[in-house]
């Protein structure tokens, strides 16, 4: 097995900004990496929203590869 080398914050940063200014020329890198990003739920609040959206007959019958209706 060979070890995992991971490049430090600095490299990553480095490599990420020429590969996006590369692909993507310097106004829409800046663009991107200025986009907003939506606020993130809290982990519990998340939760209780896939609860409500869950079909518990389909969700059971995918876990447990059962087919729906049975």
């Amino acid at each position: 097995m060979t070890p995992t080398y991971y490049l430090s914050e600095e490299e990553l940063i480095q490599t990420a900004m020429k590969a996006l200014l590369n692909a993507l020329g310097p106004v829409e890198a800046l663009r991107f990496v200025n986009l907003p990003r939506p606020p993130r739920l809290e982990s519990v609040e998340r939760h209780r929203q896939w609860q409500d959206s869950l079909n518990e007959e389909q969700f059971l019958a995918q876990v447990f590869s059962l087919p729906p209706g049975t």
